[in-house]
């Protein structure tokens, strides 16, 4: 090759390297709405895909007028570090410390893993519960008001030609919740657990405290979904709860099934 034609090579690549390192966090906006059907959004997004900032957004999906921010911008740098591309995210509101997943390829797979928090400081996410009714029905008809605490233990996702399997825990509290649909308040605090297991992963619905009682269990994996859940009142605050339960599952007697899947 002569030097011109070598010269125009190393221009050529040079522009695509500073184009791909200029590459605008509105592209990360893009594919994070397009990988969650529209539910998670990056609203006013700024700086590069390497290094900016957004506002997280929960809304109903595509069409939906329903939509909630998180009050603080989430802050991001990525790289690569060897075969695997690393995230590590930053939330004043919501992030204990630093966010950090680490998503490798391979070949016909892909595996993401989350860092575990220390036993001392475990839990990663912390949301206020009014943020959900940004996802639309049934959340916005609840308006539920509390916080939701989020955290994993040893979790790893991969995702093959089969689907995608879970490794470790992913589990979600939901804390001191009220609902504008109950005059009680507040109607409790629940724990959902998403658990590995060899045929797909389990779910657990349990009630750690208060007079709405939330049971149920399912199972997840690529073919689909179930869950069947059980919702009731404690002695005495029935009449308190009866419309609640009348909105969130289907009643037989003096509970509520849910049913999903």
């Amino acid at each position: 090759m002569k030097p011109v034609h070598w010269a125009g090579a190393g221009a050529l690549c040079g522009a695509l390297v500073g184009l791909i390192c200029s590459a605008p966090a509105s592209l990360a906006a893009q594919a994070l709405a397009s990988a969650t059907s529209g539910h998670l959004q990056l609203s006013d997004a700024r700086g590069t895909i390497w290094s900016g900032s957004a506002l997280l957004v929960f809304t109903g999906g595509e069409g939906s007028k329903d939509a909630m921010a998180l009050p603080s911008r989430l802050h991001w740098q990525t790289g690569w570090s060897g075969r695997s591309f690393s995230l590590s995210a930053r939330q004043d509101c919501c992030i204990n410390d630093v966010l950090e997943l680490r998503i490798t390829p391979g070949w016909g797979r892909v595996d993401l893993a989350v860092k575990d928090r220390t036993p001392a400081d475990d839990w990663l996410l912390r949301w206020p519960a009014s943020l959900l009714a940004g996802l639309g029905t049934p959340w916005n008809t609840l308006e539920l008001h509390g916080h939701v605490r989020v955290r994993t233990q040893g979790l790893a996702l991969q995702w093959d030609r089969q689907g995608w399997r879970q490794q470790g825990l992913a589990q979600a509290d939901l804390l001191e919740v009220s609902s504008r649909v109950s005059t009680l308040a507040p109607l409790g605090s629940y724990r959902f657990s998403i658990l590995a297991a060899a045929d797909g992963n389990t779910l657990q619905l349990q009630t750690l405290s208060g007079a709405l009682h939330l049971e149920g269990s399912g199972r997840l994996s690529a073919a689909g979904s179930s869950f069947r859940g059980f919702a009731s009142a404690e002695p005495g605050r029935e009449a308190a709860l009866d419309n609640l339960l009348n909105i969130i599952g289907l009643r037989q007697g003096a509970r509520s099934v849910i049913s999903l899947g």
